[in-house]
């Protein structure tokens, strides 16, 4: 199953100033998308995960596994390395579900939801 990435291209953080530069949301998924595709993980955008007070967000997806939601991330290299790297985790995993040894340090505490998987006949 593919892993997907969505990021929310809205997210700013406190003191965000609009002053012509990306958002930090924008700053981040420049900073991911490549990382990404080097670990054969999608990534799509998307105005507003509606997580504004834990921005920056991001949702780890896939077809019959569980997804999650993460977030207080800032426009940050590390950030998007942590976030590519549990994604890969993510993918490899026939469930999604990631035991806690294996987490990159750098999404540990970022964790917001996790959504079961959705049923796969209505």
């Amino acid at each position: 199953m593919t892993t997907w990435i969505t990021i929310c291209d809205t997210c700013k953080q406190e003191g965000w100033v609009a002053d012509g530069r990306p958002t930090d949301g924008e700053a981040l998924a420049d900073l991911l998308e490549p990382l990404a595709a080097e670990r054969g993980i999608r990534t799509r955008r998307t105005s507003c995960l509606m997580g504004c007070t834990h921005g920056c967000n991001v949702a780890v997806q896939a077809n019959g596994k569980l997804c999650y939601t993460l977030g207080r991330f800032g426009p940050e290299a590390e950030d998007a390395e942590a976030i590519a790297d549990y994604a890969l985790l993510h993918q490899q995993s026939d469930t999604g579900q990631v035991p806690y040894r294996q987490w990159p340090q750098g999404v540990k505490g970022h964790f917001v939801t996790r959504h079961p998987p959705l049923p796969e006949n209505d």
